[in-house]
């Protein structure tokens, strides 16, 4: 489980480090900084794909997606006597993203390539990278160090040079996965792969969802719920029966959801007390078959490390919500589980829950911070120097 995030110099992002729980819901008014600190998890998560450099690009690239005022921010700025304004840079362009964990923590540092002829001159390199045992890093616990092109490994009280010519765009966890030689990346990356977002459920008349799909075993629900009823049938067959019929109930009392098909297509039908025939998926509307997504996704028989829902109110009628709030708070029982909501009512069903770890985000001076987090409350975190 992840005990702590961090992010530094990403959009509004200026330096925000915040304490992880097994139930997380962000909120926050409109523009307070939500869909950064979710892109930022994003982010993260693609440096276990490989794809860190042009996910930055997708963004725009490097330059598009830094802080964007100045690099400090005076007192007398913040009193309004003077204006805000910058000056000459002095610190080397630097995004850095990290989080610490049960088991392992790891930082991430990107900056831009020393000048060149290269017309790759504005590509994002991997200036350091680091992962470390403990809640934060410290120079006796660290695991594996890369700056630059060279990476080394502990080993014992000295250090081994694991590599030497690391690609520069490229994450150690693409290059250096050796389960003799690093066995910390390989299972860190791994753990990070785990990581599932779920922000794109279709719903709409075209939707997968409600065509009847080629069936396969199917424990780990697709992103856009293509395979609704594929997942639903394998929760049936090898997952907990009994709590996905207890998660329709809830939300829909006397309602009845069962797998049908011709040969090896499978379609929902859902049945209503009241009906005189049970409604396939294409009937639902679309509040009712994105509340089945969601029960797909949160019964999996194949807990992720660390699952994220984005905005999961979405076409929800607000009746729905406090059940909803049990559906995410028995799916964070199996696992770690992050909401980024602006549904005050599911947010305050979620702030109910006795383990939940509420992070309310505000900006001032264009910066994302937390309420209420005072310099001596943010977790203990220590960025590696370059």
């Amino acid at each position: 489980m992840l005990t702590t995030l961090a992010v530094a110099n990403y959009r509004s992002l200026r330096d925000l480090v915040l304490p992880m729980g097994r139930l997380n819901v962000v909120t926050g008014a409109n523009g307070s900084g939500k869909s950064n600190l979710y892109r930022a998890l994003r982010l993260l998560s693609e440096t276990a794909q490989g794809g860190v450099v042009p996910a930055l690009a997708r963004e725009g690239g490097l330059q598009s997606t830094l802080w964007a005022g100045p690099e400090t921010i005076s007192a007398r700025m913040r009193r309004g006597e003077v204006p805000i304004q910058g000056g000459p840079r002095t610190a080397p362009v630097s995004l850095r993203l990290g989080f610490a964990g049960d088991d392992y923590g790891y930082a991430i540092d990107l900056g831009l390539p020393e000048p060149s002829l290269s017309r790759f001159a504005h590509d994002p390199q991997i200036k350091r990278e680091v992962i470390w045992s403990g809640p934060f890093l410290r120079q006796s616990n660290v695991l594996l160090d890369r700056r630059g092109p060279m990476a080394r490994v502990r080993a014992g009280r000295g250090w081994r040079v694991a590599a030497e010519h690391v690609s520069l765009f490229e994450s150690v966890f693409a290059q250096l996965a050796d389960p003799q030689a690093a066995p910390e990346v390989l299972s860190l990356r791994e753990t990070i792969r785990g990581w599932r977002f779920y922000d794109h459920f279709r719903s709409d008349l075209q939707a997968p969802a409600r065509q009847p799909q080629l069936g396969t075993r199917t424990p780990v629900l697709s992103h856009d719920g293509r395979d609704l009823a594929a997942a639903w049938q394998t929760i049936v067959e090898i997952g907990d029966a009994r709590a996905l019929a207890a998660a329709v109930d809830d939300a829909f009392p006397g309602t009845r959801v069962a797998v049908v098909g011709d040969g090896d297509r499978f379609a929902l039908e859902f049945s209503q007390h009241g009906l005189l025939r049970p409604l396939s998926a294409a009937e639902l509307s679309d509040g009712t078959l994105r509340y089945l997504l969601w029960i797909a996704a949160l019964h999996t028989p194949r807990p992720p490390p660390l699952m994220v829902l984005n905005e999961p109110e979405t076409s929800l009628h607000p009746d729905l919500l406090p059940a909803l709030a049990r559906l995410i708070a028995h799916g964070a029982r199996s696992t770690q589980v992050w909401v980024v909501s602006h549904a005050s009512r599911l947010i305050a069903a979620l702030e109910a829950q006795a383990d939940c770890n509420s992070i309310h985000l505000e900006k001032q001076f264009s910066q994302t911070g937390i309420v209420g987090q005072g310099m001596l409350d943010a977790p203990a975190w220590y960025w590696p120097e370059r």
